[in-house]
């Protein structure tokens, strides 16, 4: 059963009469990377941005289409509805995808840190201190 990344870079290579090489060229990176991403069958985790910049160059998409597909070839929910929200930032996207992914243990683990740091980092929002000692 073809994952959705396979769907995406097959279906775009037959519209566009391109091979596995074109598409390596125009976006920079190798034709073995374009050839695993195209033919694997499960992706076993989320390729590099680098790689998924290369791939929306080579395929001529947009690249928030391409880190969706290749996110949901991995079993990774991106769960940002605004496409800027993710372009931004693509370590955030991975981060929020892959909590899905864990353990209810280690969610709990994970949570446990983030409040940590949270309460370890100033709010940056929150009213400067006037220092007046009242």
């Amino acid at each position: 059963m073809a994952n959705a990344l396979q769907e995406l870079v097959k279906s775009r290579l037959e519209q566009q009469g391109w091979s596995y090489g074109d598409v390596a060229r125009r976006g920079g990176i190798p034709r073995s990377t374009v050839h695993h991403l195209a033919t694997v069958t499960h992706v076993a985790r989320m390729p590099q941005q680098a790689t998924l910049e290369g791939l929306a160059r080579g395929l001529e998409l947009p690249l928030d289409s391409v880190r969706r597909a290749a996110a949901e070839a991995c079993g990774i929910h991106l769960y940002f509805e605004d496409p800027a929200d993710t372009a931004s930032d693509p370590e955030i996207a991975t981060l929020i995808a892959s909590v899905q992914r864990l353990s209810d243990a280690d969610r709990r683990h994970v949570t446990a840190l983030v409040e940590s740091l949270l309460r370890s980092t100033p709010d940056p929002d929150a009213p400067a201190d006037s220092g007046s000692g009242d």
